[in-house]
C-alpha cells in the first residue's frame, strides 16, 4: 500500500516534518499530520510571544494579589459568578474545577481526536492572552511528541463554555492530578501519575485562571472538525472520480460539462466541478465525446443524459463551496483564543466575553453532515441507473457478469446494503446546533452551540460514508468492465477508460486482489468473491490514505483551490 500524508499539494509533507505552533498559522493539514501521523510539534522560537504568555500570567498574579474582580479568578463560575473568592482561595477554585467537571460519559474518543485537541489547546495559548504558564504549553507538546494521549469520553460537552468536560480530562492528565485520569502511552493504558513519572515530569497544581485557560475552549470539537473536513475533502474528491466512472459505465456524455454552459452560470463550485469532469472524462473510449456541440440521437434513447449526470456540476458545486467555507471557519477557530476572560497584558486589562462558544463548529459540522447526505443521495441515484436495464443503456440487470449462469443475481445484495447506509447518512444530516437546552447551568449557558456533539456526529457519519463509497467503487468498476465489453468486445476497461480515471480503476483492483482481465469482468459469478471482504478492504484503504486516495491525487490537489487545507 502506498502511504500518503497529504494529497492536496504537489510537494508531499512528511510525517517527520516539524509543525511549529505560534497561535496564528496552523493549517488543517498540519493538524491532521500531528493528530494521525505523529508529526513532531515545537513551539516557535519567538521571544515576543513567550514574553506575552508570561506577561499574561503576571497580570493574573497581580490581579489576585490586589483582589481585583475578574470572572472565574476572584469570583465563582457561571451562574455562581456572584460568589466572591478570596486571594487565598483562588488556586483552590481552579483545582476544584477539574474535579467537578470530571463527568464524561460514553465511549473513548479516538486518539487522533484527542491529539488534535491538545495541539489546538497549545496553539490557542500561544496567543498569550489566557494567563496560563508556558509550562502547560510545553507539557502538551511533550505529550504529543511522546505519544501520550489522555482518555476523553465522547459525551459531556454542550459547546457553550467550550468543551469543559472533555478538556478536563486533558487538564487532569497533564497535571497528574489523580490516578483516575488515564492516558494511552504509546499504546499502553496508564494512569496519569505513572505516565508523568515515565516522562520525568513533576505533578502540577493549577494557579489562578489556569483551569479556565485549559478547560474553557473549543479545542476538542475543533480538532474533531479538522479531521472531519480533511476526510470529507478526500471523500468528495473520490466521489467525483466515482461519478466519472459511473458516466463511462452508463455511456454518458461530456457535453453537459462544456465550459460555455457554466460560463453562463458562473458559480465557482459549479464551474470547478464542470471543468474537473471534463478533465476526468477526456480521452475516454466509453463515454460520448460531444464537446463539439453536436447531438447524437442515440437510436431510441434520450437525446441528453438524465439529471443526475447532466446536472452534476450544479448539484455538487454548492457542496464543494460549502466545504471550503467550513474549512476556513475551522482553520480560523484553530488559530483563536477561545477561553474567558482574555488578557491584554500590554494595556493591563482583561475582557469578559464569549469566544468559548463553538457555534462555528456546531453549524459547520451540521452543514457538513447535510452535504454528505446529498452526495450519498446522488450516488444512490447513479447506482439505481446502473443496475436497471431500462436506464443503463444495455448493461445486464444488477450488473450480472456471467449471464449464462441463470442463478447469478449480480450486485443485487450490494445495492441493498448501499440502500441501508444512504438513509442513515441522510438522517445524520439533520441539524443539532438548533436543539440546545435553554436552561443549561442555572440559565447561564442559555445558548449553546452543541459543537462537540455535532462534530462527533460528523465523525460517525464519515465512518458510514467510507463504507458507502467503498460500495460505490465496486459498482463503478463492474460497470465499466461490462461497458468495455459492450463497446469494444473485451472486459479489460483499462484500455478504454480515460487516463484520469484509469488509476482509480487499477487501485480498486489492486486493493481487492483482482487483476483486470479481457476474458472476465471484475465479478463474473456471484460465488467467486467475498464482496463483504472487498467492502472492508476498500474502506480500510480509503481511511488509511492508501492506493485509492493516491489514485485521486490530481482531483484532490485541484479541490485544494476551493477547500483551503494547506494555507491560512
Amino acid at each position: 500500500m502506498l502511504s500518503s500524508i497529504s494529497i492536496h499539494s504537489t510537494d508531499q509533507p512528511r510525517a517527520t516534518d516539524t509543525v511549529y505552533i505560534d497561535g496564528q498559522t496552523l493549517t488543517l493539514e498540519q493538524i491532521v499530520r500531528v493528530a494521525r501521523f505523529g508529526a513532531p510539534v515545537a513551539i516557535v522560537d519567538d521571544p515576543q510571544l513567550i514574553d506575552r504568555i508570561e506577561a499574561s500570567c503576571e497580570y493574573i498574579k497581580t490581579a489576585v494579589a490586589q483582589n481585583q474582580p475578574i470572572y472565574g479568578v476572584t469570583t465563582g463560575f457561571g451562574g455562581m459568578a456572584n460568589v466572591i473568592i478570596a486571594p487565598e482561595e483562588a488556586a483552590d477554585l481552579q483545582n476544584n474545577a477539574v474535579w467537578y467537571h470530571k463527568t464524561g460519559a460514553g465511549k473513548l474518543l479516538p486518539n487522533e481526536a484527542v491529539r488534535a485537541a491538545m495541539l489546538l489547546r497549545a496553539n490557542s495559548h500561544m496567543r498569550g492572552v489566557s494567563g496560563i504558564r508556558l509550562e502547560f504549553i510545553r507539557r502538551m507538546v511533550i505529550f504529543l511528541n511522546q505519544h501520550v494521549t489522555p482518555h476523553i469520553r465522547e459525551l459531556g460537552s454542550i459547546g457553550a463554555s467550550g468543551d469543559l468536560v472533555p478538556l478536563t480530562s486533558i487538564t487532569g492528565a497533564l497535571m497528574g492530578m489523580d490516578a483516575s485520569f488515564k492516558v494511552d502511552f504509546a499504546g499502553e493504558t496508564l494512569d496519569s501519575i505513572t505516565a508523568l513519572e515515565r516522562l520525568n515530569l513533576p505533578r502540577l497544581l493549577l494557579l489562578p485562571k489556569e483551569a479556565l485557560a485549559m478547560m474553557n475552549g473549543t479545542s476538542v470539537m475543533t480538532g474533531i472538525g479538522a479531521n472531519c473536513v480533511y476526510d470529507a475533502s478526500t471523500l468528495l474528491a473520490l466521489a467525483l472520480n466515482v461519478h466519472a466512472l459511473f458516466i463511462q459505465g452508463l455511456r454518458g456524455t461530456n457535453q453537459s460539462f462544456h465550459e460555455f454552459i457554466h460560463r453562463n452560470k458562473p458559480h465557482p463550485g459549479q464551474v470547478w466541478a464542470a471543468g474537473r469532469m471534463r478533465e476526468l472524462l477526456a480521452g475516454s473510449q466509453l463515454s460520448l465525446n460531444e464537446l463539439d456541440g453536436k447531438h447524437d440521437y442515440r437510436k431510441n434513447d434520450l437525446i441528453q443524459d438524465r439529471y443526475s449526470l447532466r446536472c452534476l456540476p450544479q448539484y455538487l458545486g454548492p457542496i464543494f463551496e460549502g466545504l471550503g467555507t467550513i474549512a476556513r471557519q475551522i482553520q480560523i477557530e484553530a488559530n483563536s483564543a477561545s477561553d474567558n476572560p482574555l488578557i491584554d497584558s500590554e494595556s493591563g486589562v482583561s475582557y469578559h466575553g464569549g469566544n468559548f462558544l463553538g457555534e462555528y463548529i456546531g453549524v459547520g459540522m451540521d452543514q457538513l453532515r447535510y452535504y454528505l447526505g446529498l452526495v450519498a443521495k446522488h450516488i444512490d441515484v447513479q447506482i439505481a441507473l446502473l443496475v436497471t436495464p431500462q436506464f443503463n443503456n444495455g448493461l445486464a440487470p444488477s450488473l450480472v457478469g456471467n449471464r449464462e449462469r441463470r442463478v447469478n443475481m449480480g450486485l443485487k445484495g450490494l445495492q441493498i446494503t448501499a440502500n441501508s447506509i444512504m438513509p442513515l447518512l441522510l438522517f445524520y444530516g439533520n441539524s443539532l446546533a438548533d436543539r440546545f437546552p435553554t436552561h443549561a447551568e442555572q440559565y447561564n449557558q442559555n445558548i449553546n452551540s452543541q459543537g462537540f456533539g455535532s462534530a462527533n456526529l460528523t465523525r460517525q457519519s464519515l465512518e458510514l460514508f467510507h463504507q458507502y463509497i467503498a460500495i460505490a467503487l465496486i459498482f463503478a468498476v463492474q460497470a465499466v468492465d461490462l461497458r468495455a465489453f459492450a463497446v469494444h468486445g473485451d472486459y479489460d476497461a483499462r484500455c478504454y477508460l480515460s487516463p484520469q480515471t484509469r488509476p482509480l480503476y487499477e487501485a480498486v483492483r489492486a486493493v481487492v486482489g483482482c487483476s483486470p482481465s479481457a476474458e472476465r469482468p471484475y465479478i463474473w459469478n456471484d460465488d467467486e468473491q467475498d464482496l463483504e471482504l472487498h467492502i472492508n478492504q476498500l474502506a480500510d484503504d480509503i481511511i488509511g490514505n492508501g492506493l485509492v486516495p493516491q489514485s485521486i491525487a490530481s482531483t484532490h490537489a485541484a479541490l485544494g483551490t476551493i477547500v483551503p487545507l494547506t494555507t491560512i
